[in-house]
């Protein structure tokens, strides 16, 4: 037995009465992972995969004393934050996370359900960026949130994500993560940027509507990859991994009548098959983790055209459309499956 203390995550979100998103989904992906699960209680909420049927934020008091309590006993390796439904929440979770030094925070920025249910109210944006996301090490908007908090109309192409990533960093967060799996059409990919450069996460894009929860269980395994020691690349990468056979084995539905929760258990529950097909099932698995686990460093002109593999440093003006540098220079990166660290 290893004398290696347990890695601790806390996730600061609301209830999913239905299981597929929120600290349920959260306290999932951390099981997972091996990672010692604690949660922060922010709203209630009364949903099914047919959509959102309630919604109860609790008080900001009571927000700020499950925090103190959690972290004054435990610690915490690394905290994810998901619904924060108002100001109070927010300022309450900024003021605890600030005074016990967190570093390892990483926001996802839940606004609206996947059925269009508002998760928060309109004036809690300006708290989010002014006293959240300073403190965060890693924010994870999908394209709508990306546009409210960039200030753009619209994210369509690759280019416009990176644009996204670089006026969203400048608002104080260490690193953006703009997901890409809003925008019809295109291959599912993640784009990172720490300030001084972007990587690209490659990832297929799934045939099926069973997604609820996609976004928390994301941020969930980052968070537990943080908690474990992994680097900032390194987390992003095993958790789309994770994310994506979770998708991929919850394809045909695994709960509810309409729009389903991921199968956060389905690598464990393959490794636990007949050798015969879990050899077979590996064999696939290694491919397609071939795939994800592959990032580059493109030029601006990639970035451009849409080239869809990576990722180039912005020019002095920080847009990452200004003049060419580098042009057709390309730098690729890829960690053999092998390598992966504990990730559930």
């Amino acid at each position: 037995m290893s004398d290696a203390p347990t890695a601790r995550a806390l996730t600061v979100a609301g209830s999913d009465s239905g299981g597929g998103a929120g600290i349920q989904a959260d306290l999932k992906t951390f099981q997972e992972w091996l990672v010692y699960g604690m949660s922060v209680v922010t709203a209630v909420t009364a949903q099914n995969s047919l959509g959102v049927h309630g919604v109860w934020p609790l008080p900001a008091d009571a927000v700020e004393r499950q925090l103190r309590a959690v972290l004054e006993d435990f610690g915490a390796d690394a905290v994810k934050t998901g619904m924060l439904p108002d100001r109070a929440a927010i300022s309450a979770t900024a003021r605890v996370l600030a005074e016990h030094r967190i570093r390892r925070v990483v926001v996802d920025p839940v606004m609206v359900a996947k059925g269009g249910a508002a998760l928060m109210e309109d004036g809690a944006v300006s708290a989010l960026v002014n006293e959240l996301l300073p403190l965060a090490e890693l924010v994870t908007p999908n394209v709508p949130e990306a546009c409210r908090l960039a200030g753009l109309k619209e994210i369509t192409t690759l280019d416009q994500m990176a644009e996204a990533a670089v006026r969203i960093h400048r608002l104080g967060v260490r690193s953006v993560l703009v997901k890409g799996g809003h925008l019809t059409g295109l291959p599912a990919d993640d784009l990172l940027f720490d300030g001084e450069e972007f990587l690209l996460y490659r990832g297929p894009r799934l045939s099926t509507i069973h997604t609820h929860g996609t976004g928390c269980t994301l941020s969930a395994a980052i968070a537990a990859a943080l908690a474990l020691g992994l680097s900032l690349a390194d987390a992003v990468r095993a958790a789309k991994i994770y994310v994506t056979q979770a998708i991929r084995a919850a394809s045909r539905g695994i709960a509810g009548r309409g729009i389903g929760p991921l199968d956060h258990g389905a690598k464990r529950r393959r490794q636990a098959e007949p050798d015969g097909h879990a050899r077979k099932e590996g064999v696939r698995l290694r491919q397609e983790e071939s795939r994800l686990v592959e990032f580059r460093r493109l030029t601006e002109d990639a970035l451009r055209d849409g080239a869809g593999a990576g990722a180039g440093r912005p020019d002095g003006d920080g847009t990452g459309t200004g003049r060419r540098q580098d042009a057709g220079r390309m730098e690729d990166h890829r960690v053999e499956p092998g390598e992966e660290r504990r990730h559930g």
